[in-house]
């Protein structure tokens, strides 16, 4: 695996301290009413991010995830201007505005989205290694889920293909404790959610997900396993969410001294305290990310709130076509 450095902990620590204040204004907009729709916010999961791209090739691997995606394909190297312009509605967004928060994407930077329908990505990540191995690609797909995803046929009917045809995937549930407003205590008789794989002799096994030096080693793993031909692993990333499954859930089900318990090991603060500790930066060099944060986050905000939202017509362009279609013509590819 690369070499945590202190260029890797000080990268680590502006991305992901980015990360949480960019949703954090989403948040703040979507009060506003300027965002509209579902908002699915990460804060707190920070570190299976960080880690994991500290483990991939960017240059050739994939990644797709369920409908809490605004910072991963910022991490892939997607504009994030273009992804508040996305939450926005607005022209400039990844998808032309007509996307919205649940459904960011990007071929460009290989991020194949975002999905609405819980579970819905778990057999497309297969199909994505799939065409990897079937016309000889050195990539991996990295497939995301939630808790709650792991119920569903979808699942296993995966698992078994991507054994039986030995696929370059790496399978990951972002176990935050919760699926909606529903302890995974309650929805299932076993809470070790990674040993599902056991019963296709799937390696697996489970993660600090709250610890991004943690992920990094077990995505690296799994990653050079499923580049040699290793075949798929499913890894359980057991971390948590501060907010609310979304923006409309008033948070009944836990209480407000579970989620500080959480936030006292929180992976921003982790990563700071290593900082500090080691000294690889100064409080001045700190403030100074911080302060580049804050501006790239204004930023951000400044070109979502002035692009234009897209033209009424892109709406009939950017549908199914066919040549003997009678009555508009579609422009965009």
């Amino acid at each position: 695996m690369k070499k945590v450095t202190k260029e890797v902990y000080l990268k680590w620590y502006e991305d992901m301290l980015f990360w949480r204040k960019f949703e954090d204004k989403l948040a703040a907009v979507y009060i506003q009413q300027k965002v509209r729709g579902f908002l699915h916010l990460y804060n707190g999961q920070e570190a299976v991010l960080a880690g994991a791209l500290h483990a991939m090739d960017l240059t050739k691997d994939r990644m797709i995830t369920a409908y809490r995606n605004h910072v991963q394909p910022i991490g892939m190297g997607v504009d994030p201007r273009r992804v508040m312009a996305e939450l926005y509605g607005k022209g400039t967004g990844t998808s032309f505005g007509l996307g919205g928060s649940m459904h960011i994407f990007s071929k460009e930077h290989r991020f194949y989205g975002g999905h609405g329908i819980v579970g819905g990505q778990i057999p497309l990540g297969a199909g994505l290694a799939f065409g990897d191995k079937y016309f000889g690609r050195d990539s991996v797909t990295l497939t995301y889920m939630g808790d709650g995803a792991t119920r569903q046929g979808s699942l296993h009917e995966t698992f078994n293909l991507a054994m039986l045809w030995n696929l370059p995937v790496v399978f990951i549930v972002e176990n935050n404790g919760y699926a909606m407003g529903t302890s995974v205590q309650r929805t299932a008789n076993h809470t070790d959610i990674w040993k599902l794989a056991l019963g296709y002799e799937m390696p697996c096994g489970p993660v600090d997900g709250m610890n991004p030096v943690k992920v990094a080693e077990a995505m690296h793993e799994a990653i050079e396993r499923a580049r040699s031909g290793g075949g798929p692993t499913f890894l359980e990333m057991k971390t948590y969410r501060y907010r609310g499954h979304s923006m409309s859930d008033a948070q009944h089900y836990r209480t407000k001294e579970e989620v500080e318990e959480y936030k006292k090991i929180d992976p921003i603060t982790q990563v700071l305290d290593v900082i500090k500790e080691k000294k690889y930066a100064t409080d001045t060099e700190i403030e100074a990310i911080n302060q580049r944060v804050t501006d790239l986050v204004k930023e951000c905000e400044e070109f979502a709130e002035n692009s234009a939202y897209p033209d009424k017509n892109v709406m009939y362009d950017v549908v199914y076509s066919q040549e003997n279609y009678p009555f508009l013509p579609h422009k965009l590819s």
